[in-house]
């Protein structure tokens, strides 16, 4: 279930917050008239992802087992990438995120085209919500408790609204820095666990056929059926019995990755000032 919450919570907190500043910023500018545009580019988004997803699922039930495992390595091949692209996005673009989507509002509202605004709303919706789809329905595929596993996605989805309604109503504040690191994390960790599950299903697949030694055995922390196994499974991608190319692709993406998620601004950077930072921007949306 965490899994899934955290990577539900994460990228529709990204959405939201991206929604909220377009529509606080059509409010400030006295255009309501506009909002339920930009609603149809968000719902029009949402359907498609949606499709998206049960295709891909659907597609996935009908074919061979040997086929089914070769289309479970590329979907989860694809949500590591997605997510490592989330992750070093945000990164690099939070600070001028704000600024950014009200110059695009601009143009849009300056042209007088409704197609416009329809469109930055759909693509900004869409990038989230494919990299959501794709992700949960990697974990999806790796999980032995679909149920749980949907719970937390459901769960993470109506915290991540609740949320950007909260922010757009300036009911709370969030230090969007430390928000984005402690999900990074969690999200580093979920991802190396899906890259050494794509190694298997690889194998399984007949394409990937070296390794496949037996690293280590991990039976007496892994206990499969067990809360605590079934946790250091779903979190980080643990097996029992690891092959050595399932822990070298986990290795080889956590430290990198994760390094990169938590190296401090200061060593990166010139320290933003608060309003170009992400808590900075969900202040201006009050």
């Amino acid at each position: 279930m965490l899994p899934t919450f955290v990577i539900s919570l994460r990228e529709g907190v990204e959405a939201s917050l991206i929604v909220g500043i377009v529509a606080a910023f059509l409010v400030k500018e006295k255009r309501r008239d506009a909002l339920g545009k930009m609603w149809i580019g968000v719902a029009a988004a949402i359907a498609l992802c949606v499709a998206v997803a049960v295709i891909l699922r659907v597609v996935g039930e009908s074919l061979p087992q040997k086929e089914q495992e070769g289309l479970e390595t590329i979907i989860g091949l694809f949500a590591v990438g997605a997510v490592t692209y989330m992750i070093f996005w945000m990164r690099r673009h939070a600070r001028g995120l704000k600024r950014s989507l009200q110059s695009d509002v601009v143009a849009a509202l300056a042209s007088g085209s409704t197609a416009a605004l329809i469109g930055m709303a759909f693509l900004a919706v869409l990038r989230e919500g494919l990299e959501t789809a794709v992700f949960l329905l990697a974990v999806f595929q790796d999980t032995a408790d679909p149920a749980s596993a949907g719970t937390g996605a459901v769960l993470g989805l109506v915290a991540a609204v609740l949320i950007g309604w909260l922010l757009y109503r300036g009911g709370v504040r969030i230090n969007f820095a430390r928000f984005f690191k402690f999900t990074g994390v969690v999200l580093v960790l979920v991802a190396a666990g899906l890259f050494a599950t794509s190694v298997h299903t690889a194998h399984e697949a007949g394409w990937f056929n070296i390794l496949q030694a037996q690293a280590f055995d991990l039976s007496w922390l892994v206990s499969p059926g067990t809360v605590h196994g079934s946790l250091l499974t779903g979190m980080l991608g643990l097996q029992p019995k690891p092959t050595v190319g399932e822990t070298v692709a986990y290795l080889l993406y956590a430290i990198p990755v994760g390094a990169f998620v938590l190296w401090p601004d200061r060593w990166r950077r010139k320290e933003p000032t608060k309003a170009e930072t992400p808590a900075g921007v969900a202040g201006g949306m009050a």
